[in-house]
């Protein structure tokens, strides 16, 4: 797909400000529609049964360039496949640039990295594990999972880089999660994010990248990428979370693995049950964080006594951080609603307005919660004294988890 000029594409596809028509109906989801990018086809993707082939399609087709951005990327064998993979490219002459966070990749050998270095990859560890950076470098991680192939492809969602991610059929834990592939003007914001956080590691600088021509297939009636690699930004996803929460009349349907809900989310829900709105969450039974298990479930007796209907994911690990308004309003991304997302961790998510995408995620969320288990006031009461305490006291702790 060409490159256009980035003052043409952002007159016609970005800075388009909604009739007053437009802005009732699927706008008033939004904070801010001018922002959206208009003409991006966003394509989910669940789990890494759909999303490791899509993303090593999109490397093996890579001309130019290749921007990745992991949390957690493990030497087994999704991770090996990823490595060889951009080896391949980076030898072919495409520049490839790569940055791991320090504390989920930790357990990533120099050797590995060393030998994308030695094919000519620049990577580089975000905040490394070292005593002397515990004031600020071991709480604030790089939580985001970015791919972007040519400035025109992008790839972002909850899946890391391991075999977690993969089916239990194919030797994985067969953990849920949500993915997404972009393509069209969005794919610049997710590469624009990348950059910043390159720039703000000292890597080597490079330009900017170009805004790719507009997706003319089916498209989304608008998408955003929402960070916050910039403090003034911390806020902006939470926003938009309890914005489209303030505007939804008929059901809001969430999926989020990490779920510890600061007060302003819960009134949100609360306030959305008092208008006649279905509220649904899906949490993990299990998570592979035990003490976020505990904090999370400490939540669940408040949120059913306001009306929200909780439900629990009955099979493995469920990592994804996924959200449907009425059908219209959808995100899909790394934030968990949780305060380690807001205050601590770089973080990147979709936002999309598109009632054609937002059905088809409502009718699959429908699928998901009919295999859930709904928790009841009367299971939780019934929980021994013991575990009551533990989910109090990791709730103490909600800041830090």
């Amino acid at each position: 797909m060409s490159l256009v000029k980035p003052k043409l594409v952002d007159a016609l596809f970005r800075r388009v400000r909604p009739r007053a028509r437009e802005r009732a109906g699927a706008w008033r989801y939004v904070v801010r529609p001018e922002r959206l990018r208009r003409y991006t086809r966003i394509v989910p993707l669940r789990s890494g049964a759909e999303a490791f082939p899509a993303m090593l399609e999109a490397i093996a087709c890579a001309r130019r360039s290749i921007l990745v951005e992991m949390y957690i990327w493990q030497d087994d064998r999704t991770g090996n496949r990823f490595r060889e993979a951009l080896i391949e490219r980076a030898r072919a002459g495409v520049v490839v640039r790569v940055i791991v966070d320090g504390l989920g990749s930790f357990s990533l050998p120099d050797s590995f990295l060393e030998s994308m270095r030695v094919a000519g990859a620049e990577v580089h560890r975000f905040h490394p594990i070292a005593p002397w950076r515990a004031r600020w470098g071991w709480n604030k991680r790089d939580h985001k999972k970015i791919l972007v192939v040519d400035d025109v492809v992008g790839f972002t969602g909850g899946i890391n880089f391991t075999d977690e991610n993969l089916p239990v059929e194919e030797g994985g834990d067969g953990w849920f999660d949500w993915h997404a592939r972009v393509d069209g003007p969005a794919v610049r914001d997710l590469a624009a994010t990348f950059r910043h956080t390159w720039l703000q590691i000292g890597a080597t600088p490079y330009d900017a990248p170009p805004l790719p021509a507009p997706f003319l297939g089916r498209n989304a009636l608008g998408a955003q990428v929402i960070s916050n690699v910039r403090l003034q930004d911390r806020w902006r996803m939470h926003r938009a979370y309890t914005f489209a929460i303030r505007q939804a009349t008929q059901r809001i349907d969430i999926m989020n693995s990490y779920f510890i809900p600061e007060f302003g989310l819960r009134r949100a829900f609360r306030h959305a049950v008092e208008r006649g709105v279905c509220v649904r969450i899906i949490v993990p039974s299990v998570s592979d964080v035990r003490a976020v298990e505990h904090a999370s479930r400490h939540l669940h007796k408040r949120l059913i006594q306001s009306g929200v209907r909780v439900f629990e994911w009955p099979e493995r690990m469920m990592h994804a951080k996924f959200g449907v308004v009425d059908g219209t309003w959808s995100t899909i991304g790394s934030y968990n609603l949780d305060h380690r997302s807001l205050m601590h961790n770089l973080e990147v998510g979709l936002v999309v307005v598109d009632e054609t995408l937002g059905k088809r995620l409502a009718d699959q969320f429908d699928l998901d919660v009919a295999r859930c288990r709904e928790v009841t006031l009367a299971a939780l009461d019934a929980r021994p004294r013991l575990r009551k305490f533990f989910d109090w006291f990791w709730y103490q702790l909600r800041f830090w988890l």
